[in-house]
């Protein structure tokens, strides 16, 4: 595994994708640690100067005026950090909470969190040795950060709480002895620079944002591969035609059919045929997978940001010498990207199911009614489609966007929240959900494909085919079907065909 040195501020989403999977380390660049020092000495300074001063000094929240004294500061931290780890619900999955980890150091190594270097150095133990916090999935709102789930991030570094390793969970004191740390007394300002935060909101969303670009473009594969089952016409991708509107995700998606059914002598059997007009799920695919494109980019931009963002408060400036009270933690930025995002794994499931359905109609494909000869002794496809459409109309209640909502809490001081926790919690559902119903139209269309033989699909398709064929063989008569589906769902997940169809947002192209 190799190691990346992140530049708070300036890491790309493709790295972040890379430390999500496991696949990089990280480590900060020497000149980081004179910014967090400084920042510290201006928390030590202000201490020392007999001054009040929120968070530092003072309670939280509606306790704001209350002072603390010098001698209660590092209880007052300890005390903040346990009784905000109020968590509930199952734990987020280790690849989560190791991007949560990355986040918060980079957020702290901005330099405007006033934490000693020895809490930053402590989460990048924990990465390196893949020590993860037990961290609870629900009990935020999004709004003075991800109080509850990173009070219990915190509390995990203070030896209390529940840390896993390898999928073994522990007591925290154990696992920060693995991870050859001791637990940490945290002094004045470290437990809300920890707590406050977008970071488990971000988190969430850029998973999500990964796994609804894996199923994107197994979706594109999947249409394609289907216009060809289909003998659907390629006149709708011309270039000219999208050009002429302008929508730059419509126009990308075009050039993607194109190239992927460009060479297929399915498609030159019917070149002259009298179909005039292929239905919506066929002819539109550019309008409504380009429009998935778009938001999927827009909410790419808007996590990157949010991903390399001084997101607590009180934010220290050392260069000016002054701590200033605002409200970075309010997630409705992650929120917003969220609800779109969650429309994109919509979109793309129900467009899919529909070029199901059409596949499975005898009378709209041409093909043997429910992909299978002897169809009568053979159910084929018949409850696959029904499956599919299950999925997406679940996926259609999870879509309800999250961001319109909004319940005051802390006796109303925090009286306007995100919900941009659970808005991007609920993605890998969605994503999951999109990806059974995109897997269940892969083995229909590659069997429909089939039907056309000795006629051979373009080669990117057989590529495809191929991919599909791996995990699950054609269908000749029934059998136990789930399998199949969780075969190729697994492809979707794993990203295969992302390198059928390259330059997602999060490639960084």
């Amino acid at each position: 595994m190799s190691v990346s040195a992140i530049e708070p501020g300036h890491v790309e989403l493709s790295l972040l994708r890379a430390i999500y999977r496991g696949a990089e380390q990280v480590s900060l660049p020497g000149h980081v640690w004179e910014e967090v020092d400084a920042s510290r000495a201006t928390i030590e300074a202000r201490i020392a100067d007999g001054g009040t001063y929120y968070g530092i000094n003072t309670g939280f929240g509606l306790l704001a005026n209350t002072r603390i004294a010098n001698d209660d500061l590092a209880e007052l931290q300890k005390r903040l950090v346990l009784s905000h780890a109020c968590g509930t619900g199952d734990p987020l999955d280790d690849r989560v909470v190791r991007l949560v980890l990355t986040l918060k150091v980079i957020g702290l190594a901005r330099g405007h969190s006033g934490v000693r270097r020895e809490v930053v150095q402590a989460l990048l133990r924990l990465i390196e040795t893949e020590v993860y916090p037990l961290i609870p999935g629900q009990g935020s709102v999004g709004a003075s950060g991800d109080l509850a789930p990173l009070a219990h991030m915190s509390a995990a570094l203070l030896g209390v709480g529940e840390m896993r390793h390898r999928g073994r969970v522990m007591p925290a004191a154990e696992g920060l002895a693995l991870a050859g740390l001791k637990p940490l007394v945290l002094e004045a300002k470290e437990g809300l620079a920890l707590l406050n935060g977008t970071q488990v909101s971000t988190a969430l969303a850029l998973a999500g944002l990964f796994a609804v670009e894996d199923v994107f473009a197994a979706g594109v594969v999947a249409g394609a591969l289907s216009t060809d089952a289909l003998k659907g016409s390629v006149v709708p991708h011309d270039p000219r035609i999208h050009a002429a509107r302008g929508q730059p995700g419509q126009m990308k998606v075009a050039a993607m059919l194109r190239r992927l059914l460009t060479g297929s002598a399915i498609n030159g059997s019917h070149a002259n045929c009298g179909k005039v007009q292929d239905p919506y799920s066929l002819r539109c695919q550019p309008q409504v997978m380009g429009a998935c494109l778009d938001i999927m980019r827009s909410a790419s931009a808007t996590l990157q940001v949010e991903a390399n963002a001084a997101t607590d408060n009180p934010l220290i400036f050392a260069a000016d010498n002054e701590i200033l009270s605002g409200g970075n933690f309010h997630a409705e930025p992650v929120a917003f990207a969220a609800d779109i995002l969650a429309m994109a794994a919509c979109e793309i499931g129900s467009i899919s199911e529909r070029r199901t359905a059409i596949l499975v109609d005898p009378k709209m494909s041409g093909l043997p009614a429910f992909l299978v000869e002897e169809s009568g002794l053979n159910s084929g496809f018949m409850i696959a489609q029904v499956t599919a459409a299950a999925l997406v109309a679940e996926n259609k209640q999870l879509a309800h966007p999250a961001s319109v909502d909004s319940l005051p809490t802390s006796a109303n001081q925090e009286d306007h929240v995100s919900m941009a926790t659970h808005g991007a919690r609920r993605l890998k559902l969605m994503a999951g959900n999109a990806a059974a119903v995109v897997a269940i139209e892969l083995l229909a269309a590659a069997q429909g494909v089939e039907f056309h033989a000795p006629l051979a699909t373009s080669e990117p398709l057989q590529l495809a085919l191929a991919r599909i064929r791996e995990v699950a063989p054609h269908y000749d008569q029934d059998r136990y079907f789930a399998p199949d589906i969780a075969g190729v769902r697994a492809l979707v997940e794993a990203g295969v065909f992302r390198e059928i169809v390259p330059s997602l947002p999060s490639d960084g192209r």
